[in-house]
Parts: structure tokens; C-alpha cells; sequence
């Protein structure tokens, strides 16, 4: 999720572990190391791994695992609770830990409900997880906690403020539930319109459009091409539309031996397409972003004297989005117009 939903979502967990124990550790104490532990994770964005695919897969990795954050949620409590004045009481030590431990660990968790890839496993495995039930930005997830936190800063720790912070966090919880069974919902309208227009899909893709959970993308992989349609809540009937587009795989052994072709190909589950553009083989990660435009779209090789040859540092390529072109669609495909996406 995006640096403001770890954050608030940081500092609401602070502040509900500490509970009343903010009558003798401020509220604010509370709320601002769960504020830092909750957006800790995401520094591994300064870390520069040689390239920008290696600097996309390798996101979201050691700072990211339970496992390590759990060691480093020791030395981090212990701060937290010398710096706080409670070091010498026993009960408030215990529970900075929780307080550092839980707010640490529950950005990963989030971060999983993202498509974008967690590796939860580490150092054991290396699977990304992503369930793609939410948006990365989504501000129905967000107000809930930072409002419910406002409220308990502003009751300085009182009874109601500490409801209202809990109260925030069920909500944004109870979001996060809404999204897998509107997502559960979408995939199953999604088989059946993908069987009925006799597309059979080796996988497929079901994640939110920006900002909402009322409109869906479902991308429908093939060997050779994929399909790309979309899916408000508010459509009625079992109908969809989907596009269908090239994969490139015939493009493949010119770009099989390079390290970042093989890493995107693991890291976006097969989702991915391979084009070519001005001379320039490119790959793609289709899971975020849609038709024509992919936020992650890495030039590999270049076209000389008839043959591939790869570059030395893949490129990064960005999107070129009409923005506002793309926002007018999105919110009439939200509300259930059948309008066709902006390509």
C-alpha cells in the first residue's frame, strides 16, 4: 500500500496496543512509533540493486518478512520504550514490544493484498504474494484509521477517543474483507463470460481499477495472447467485453537467457507480454496497469543488424496516460456505463 496507509495504519495499531496504558504513555508517544515501525519497511526503496527490474523484484523482500522483522522488533521496542520513559516498568516494556511487533509485521500483511508482490517467506522462500483484492491507493481503507486515530489524539487516551481508534481499524479491516469477496464475486462472473465467449484461460487476473473497489480488471492469459476486460458491481447482467491482445511469446528465446526477462517472467506469476517498439524488445508486467499502458515496462534488447542484442542495463520505460481522459472513464465504468476503456 502506499506510504500513507502504512503509516496511519502504523500508528492506529500503536496506539489500540497501548490501550490504557496511554494514561501513563501519551497517546501521541504511541501513535508516532507506530507511525515510524509502519512505514520502516517500505525504506528498502533507497536500496539500488544494479538495475530497475532488480530494483522492482527485489521490493518488498528482507525488510518485508515477518521473520526478520520480528528480530528487529526487539532492539526497536527496547528503544522505543528508554526513549519513552518506560523502561523501567516491566508491563510497558512488553507492551512497546507488541505494540513495535504488530505495527511492524501488519505492513507486510497489507502490502499482500496488493498484487504487487510480498515476499512473506524469506529467508525460506522467495514467493511473492499478492492477492490483488485492493488498489495500492485506496482512500476507503485509509480515512477509517487516520480518523480514528485523529479522534483518540484529540481525546488525549480518553475512553471514546480509543473506541473511535479501534472502531477504525475494524472498519478498514472489514474494507479489506469486502475487497476478497467482490473479488471472489468478479472471478466467478469472469469464468463464466470468459466460457460462454469459449476463451479458455490458461490463468487469470481479478484486481481493482484506482482508487475503488467497485470497478475490476480481468486479464485472461493464453498461451499466445491475452484478454483484458472490466467489471463494475454496479453492471447487470452476466456480460462482459474483452479485448484480445498479443503475448509476444514468440519472442521469447530472443530474451530467455537474460536475467530480468526470467525475473519479471516469476516475479508476475506468467502475467506478462513481450513487444517491440522503435527497434527496442520490451517486457511487460500486466498485472499492473492496462491496455496500452504498464507501469512496469523494461526495454531489454535492441534490434541490430537483424538480431537481439541485449542491453546493459534494461530500461525502464513509463506510460504515457491521458490523464484525464483515463479518470472520466474510469469513474463512468465504475458507476456501470458500458463505455469502452480509453486505449
Amino acid at each position: 500500500m502506499d506510504s500513507l496507509s502504512q503509516i496511519a495504519l502504523g500508528a492506529a495499531v500503536g496506539v489500540a496496543v497501548m490501550g490504557q496504558l496511554t494514561a501513563r504513555t501519551a497517546v501521541w508517544k504511541a501513535a508516532l512509533w507506530g507511525a515510524v515501525a509502519g512505514t520502516l519497511p517500505d525504506l528498502d526503496v533507497l536500496i539500488d540493486h544494479g538495475d530497475p527490474i532488480r530494483n522492482m523484484v527485489l521490493h518488498r523482500a528482507e525488510t518485508h518478512a515477518p521473520f526478520w522483522l520480528t528480530l528487529f522488533s526487539l532492539p526497536m521496542a527496547a528503544l522505543a520504550a528508554w526513549l519513552s520513559g518506560d523502561w523501567a516498568n516491566r508491563a510497558l516494556r512488553w507492551r512497546w514490544w507488541l505494540a513495535i511487533w504488530l505495527a511492524l509485521v501488519t505492513h507486510p500483511m497489507l502490502d499482500a493484498f496488493t498484487v504487487y508482490g510480498t515476499q512473506l517467506g524469506l529467508p525460506f522462500s522467495n514467493h511473492p504474494y499478492g492477492l490483488g483484492s485492493v488498489f495500492i491507493i485506496d482512500p476507503s481503507y485509509t480515512l477509517p484509521l487516520l480518523l480514528g486515530t485523529a479522534w483518540a489524539l484529540a481525546g488525549r487516551g480518553s475512553g471514546w477517543g480509543l473506541r473511535a481508534n479501534v472502531a477504525g481499524l475494524a472498519i478498514s479491516s472489514a474494507y479489506l474483507g469486502w475487497g476478497l469477496l467482490a473479488q471472489q464475486h468478479v472471478a466467478s462472473v469472469a469464468r463464466g463470460a470468459l466460457a460462454a465467449q469459449g476463451i479458455v484461460a490458461d490463468r487469470l487476473l481479478v484486481t481493482p481499477a484506482p482508487l475503488t473497489t467497485l470497478l475490476w480488471r480481468v486479464v485472461a492469459v493464453q498461451a499466445d495472447a491475452y484478454h483484458e476486460g472490466f467489471r463494475s458491481l454496479l453492471d447487470t447482467g452476466p456480460q462482459m467485453v474483452f479485448d484480445r491482445f498479443p503475448r509476444g511469446t514468440a519472442l521469447w528465446p530472443a530474451v530467455s537467457g537474460m536475467d530480468g526477462a526470467q525475473r519479471i517472467a516469476a516475479f508476475s506469476h506468467g502475467f506478462y507480454k513481450l513487444d517491440v517498439v522503435a527497434g527496442q524488445l520490451r517486457i511487460s508486467d500486466l498485472r499492473m496497469g492496462q491496455e496500452p499502458n504498464y507501469v512496469f515496462t523494461f526495454a531489454l534488447a535492441q534490434q541490430q543488424a537483424g538480431a537481439w542484442v541485449p542491453l546493459a542495463v534494461p530500461v525502464q520505460q513509463g506510460a504515457r496516460v491521458d490523464v484525464g481522459r483515463a479518470w472520466a472513464w474510469l469513474w463512468r465504468r465504475a458507476l456501470g456505463q458500458p463505455v469502452a476503456p480509453p486505449r
